[in-house]
């Protein structure tokens, strides 16, 4: 198999709207999503239905949000529901442009804490006869909160992960303090831009990046590049900036 490079985006999307939820920018941040020709997205704070919102705003879509984003360039999308309320739903989500060949969302709530979950993906590379194992996170608030979710998180990828398989953990880790990165790498992950940038991407609030919440890890891949996106349009998009990388997944014994 001959090396094959991918570009992968993560991204807080605050349910399709601006800082502050003052507008309804969804259909913008597609169009900003749409430029960067992503081959995986990885999505948090995705919303799967909102009745409110639906009769609110006349440019709400007719189908999920993780749908209307993957429109024609991602022809396969997997959603994690993490979040129930009797008006509707919102978790995490998947659009990639390989197939999906299988999905689970797993929960990580910590009972009286806002729920949260890991939604894990295997996807198929034609050609290549490789999968990857690409994992979209949103952890909790606290930092006691996600030491467990870490670890939840740990043990599934030495259980359920062959150890030679491509690996890709991106999200909102919630970990401004950093606490939680050393457990990871401890997992054996890898993170995009402290690879290459020497320090952790500063991500939030989105206008004025100051603290690292939103990560790319990976493992048994080479990173090549990563980026902030909080320039606009990005910066009025969301609360959160988008995290950027680029990655090579190596032919078997390079």
């Amino acid at each position: 198999m001959p090396d094959l490079d991918l570009n992968l985006l993560t991204a807080n999307i605050h349910m399709g709207f601006s800082a502050g939820r003052r507008r309804f920018v969804l259909p913008e941040l597609r169009q900003a999503i749409r430029t960067v020709s992503a081959d995986i997205v990885f999505l948090q704070e995705v919303q799967g239905a909102h009745s409110h919102h639906a009769e609110k705003h006349e440019n709400w879509p007719e189908v999920p949000h993780y749908e209307f984003l993957a429109d024609e360039l991602w022809p396969q999308f997997a959603y994690g529901r993490n979040t129930v309320y009797p008006h509707g739903h919102h978790g995490n989500a998947l659009l990639s442009k390989f197939p999906i060949l299988s999905h689970v969302n797993r929960d990580v709530s910590v009972a009286g804490a806002e729920s949260r979950g890991l939604l894990h993906c295997v996807l198929d590379l034609p050609g290549s006869g490789a999968s990857i194992h690409a994992v979209c996170a949103h952890l909790g608030l606290r930092d006691a909160h996600r030491r467990q979710q870490l670890e939840l998180l740990c043990t599934m990828v030495s259980t359920e992960i062959p150890e030679d398989a491509p690996l890709i953990v991106a999200g909102d880790f919630n970990d401004w303090r950093r606490r939680g990165h050393p457990l990871l790498e401890r997992c054996g992950l890898r993170e995009a831009h402290l690879e290459t940038h020497g320090r952790l991407a500063r991500t939030f609030p989105a206008r004025w990046p100051l603290l690292p919440l939103d990560r790319i890890y990976v493992r048994n891949m080479r990173v090549q590049e990563a980026a902030v996106l909080s320039t606009p349009p990005w910066s009025h998009l969301s609360d959160h900036a988008t995290l950027a990388a680029s990655v090579c997944l190596e032919a078997a014994g390079t």
